[in-house]
């Protein structure tokens, strides 16, 4: 169908607005609206494909820059919040910044509901690391600046770690650690 209009316009030189228009109605009463709709269908599928095919460049994409060798992936998490609001994080590894980030009240509530937020993806070779997080936030008494710490040895396998912030009930106060995934 596309080609008997393009065939159309080309036949017909400079063409007006109406002159197209007149045509655009011509095909469609030649064609019919069942052509309409199958172009509609293909324009669907090929909106897909394209979806499709961008989700797995992405995908291609994350394992090349990150191969699962030297893949390092560090999460957020939260357990009810009565004891502290989160505004801010910052991840060093071997004492440089690698990722900091200032919380909203949206995203803090995610996170008290059950959220997992990705603070940093990198590489990181093989040996022994020292991976710091440095939290800051208000409580019910007291703003805190807290800090927790985690000395790894890195080797083929790919480092997953979970930044924890746990109310304890006993000391009234949030606990701050770092948890390593088992792959």
């Amino acid at each position: 169908m596309f080609h008997f209009l393009r065939r159309q316009l080309s036949l017909a030189a400079p063409l007006s607005l109406r002159n197209l228009l007149a045509t655009v109605l011509v095909t469609w009463q030649l064609l019919g609206p069942a052509a309409w709709a199958q172009t509609a269908g293909q324009v669907e599928s090929l909106k897909e494909s394209v979806l499709t095919l961008n989700r797995d460049l992405l995908i291609l994409e994350e394992e090349l820059l990150y191969p699962a060798s030297t893949q390092i992936a560090v999460y957020v998490s939260m357990d009810l919040g009565q004891y502290f609001a989160l505004d801010a994080i910052k991840l060093e590894i071997n004492n440089q910044l690698v990722a900091s980030e200032l919380y909203t009240d949206k995203q803090t509530k995610a996170l008290f509901r059950g959220g997992v937020q990705r603070l940093y993806i990198g590489n990181l070779k093989s040996g022994e690391h020292e991976i710091s997080a440095f939290f800051t936030g208000r409580g019910p008494q007291q703003d805190y600046k807290r800090g927790a710490k985690i000395t790894l040895t890195k080797n083929q396998e790919p480092v997953v770690l979970e930044l924890k912030i746990v109310d304890s009930t006993a000391q009234m106060q949030p606990e701050f650690t770092i948890k390593q995934w088992q792959m």
